[in-house]
């Protein structure tokens, strides 16, 4: 996984690029949604992945099925992803451009692990101090991981806030190690 996102890094950001000069951020926004829509499906998926075909083949038929939703430089880049065997990359691709594009637009966004589900005020609670801790405004995603047996897990970019008392337990088991 990790070395997927190392590898479409480069493309989220050569089109981010692309887009806040052209001021087309949200026109590549709803392409790439699109696109990495497409690469997700598991019909699209064999298809690329089918010997019988070749490779001008798989372009034609993801461009017929894609050309009223990418302009001219969106059917571009699928063609560089085919032809660099990256096309399954457009998921991450998407998502590393849309944390792009809420940077440049001043927004955060985080991610609340919580042991338990969180009502609204609970959500609204943090995602506010987050909000004062980062200075910026803050979009937060809520997923359960029962593991974390109490409290939250909190990750905000290169950020992670861990106030679980499985990462207390954790840290209280290396410090009994050393």
């Amino acid at each position: 996984m990790a070395e997927e996102i190392t590898i479409a890094r480069p493309y989220a950001e050569a089109v981010f690029r692309m887009a806040q000069q052209g001021k087309k951020l949200e026109q590549w926004s709803k392409m790439l949604r699109f696109a990495a829509t497409v690469a997700e499906d598991e019909g699209i998926q064999e298809l690329i992945d089918n010997p019988q075909l070749s490779s001008v083949q798989v372009e034609d038929v993801l461009l017929s099925l894609c050309e009223k939703q990418l302009d001219d430089e969106g059917q571009n880049l699928i063609r560089l992803l085919l032809e660099n065997n990256r096309f399954k990359l457009l998921p991450q691709i998407f998502d590393l451009f849309e944390k792009l594009k809420a940077e440049s637009d001043g927004v955060l966004s985080a991610e609340i692990i919580s042991a338990m589900p969180l009502d609204a005020i609970q959500q609204q609670q943090l995602v506010a101090g987050l909000e004062k801790k980062f200075g910026r405004k803050v979009t937060a995603t809520v997923a359960l991981d029962p593991e974390l047996i109490g409290g939250v897990r909190i990750v905000v970019g290169d950020v992670n806030i861990d106030a679980s008392v499985r990462g207390r337990l954790e840290q209280m088991a290396l410090t009994l190690k050393r």
